[in-house]
């Protein structure tokens, strides 16, 4: 098995970081002639050259791990009714568009069998649904498991040894700000079992990425992933900050960001 390609990480041995960097991570694929979180929407992210896709995850009716990122229809087709009222064959007959409809996770492990996925745990219900999927798939070694939530993130990689997992909220909090104030051996701690971070470049008025917090983050063996970035010019600017993934709608134009640096 390939090993992993990461300039930072330390400690970990699965695949998930065995592609090119910086990371091209993919949103909920590419979603301009497919609708998102959608096959269609992954492969022509991967055709368009992500290194990983990034995905979110519910829990249907019957349990199983459906790839949404909202928890119910009504953004996406109009619908005031929740995920997880339906069954996965019902949210299978919803047309999504461009010949598309809801797919489970499994479903989406088994199209791409050699992708990796971002997976976002968006509910506790989807927690067992999403570990059996992965299981099943013997995915372990090529996704990454997160969740704003702790408990979420905790709970799923805990039923997945040795799968790559990245900060939740309380913990990102910690690691930056200990970062900012240059206390490293709160950010080790911080940090300590996950891969990487997955941050927005600001909250507020609150800057979360400085050269000095994404140098005291790769200080402590872990990535800097930003997101949701789709500007060209600030693609750039985070990664002459030395970030190693950027979370993006565009992979596509990502990718020309990348090559163009080479």
């Amino acid at each position: 098995m390939p090993r992993p390609a990461s300039p930072h990480v330390t400690g970990y041995e699965g695949d998930f970081f065995a592609t090119s960097h910086p990371r091209i991570i993919a949103h909920r694929g590419l979603a301009l002639a497919a609708p998102e979180n959608t096959l269609l929407a992954f492969l022509t992210a991967l055709s368009a050259g992500a290194t990983h896709l990034e995905t979110d995850v519910h829990a249907s009716a019957d349990g199983i791990a459906v790839i949404s990122h909202d928890p119910d229809l009504n953004r996406l087709v109009g619908r005031e009714v929740a995920v997880g009222q339906l069954t996965m064959a019902e949210l299978r007959r919803i047309d999504l568009g461009a010949g598309q409809s809801f797919v489970s996770l499994a479903d989406a492990l088994d199209a791409f069998p050699e992708a990796r996925f971002n997976i976002d745990i968006k509910a506790e219900a989807a927690e067992a649904g999403a570990a059996a999927a992965i299981r099943a798939a013997r995915a372990t070694r090529r996704v990454l498991i997160t969740s704003f939530d702790e408990g979420r993130r905790r709970r799923t990689a805990d039923a997945l040894p040795g799968v790559a997992s990245s900060a939740s909220v309380s913990r990102v909090l910690v690691s930056v700000i200990a970062g900012k104030l240059g206390i490293s051996p709160l950010v080790r701690r911080s940090l300590a079992g996950l891969v990487a971070t997955q941050v927005p470049e600001r909250s507020g008025r609150f800057r979360v990425v400085t050269r000095r917090t994404v140098a005291a983050i790769h200080a402590a063996g872990r990535e800097v992933h930003v997101w949701t970035v789709n500007d060209p010019e600030d693609m750039n600017r985070l990664l002459d900050l030395g970030v190693d993934g950027i979370v993006t709608d565009r992979c596509d134009v990502l990718k020309g960001v990348v090559d163009s640096r080479i």
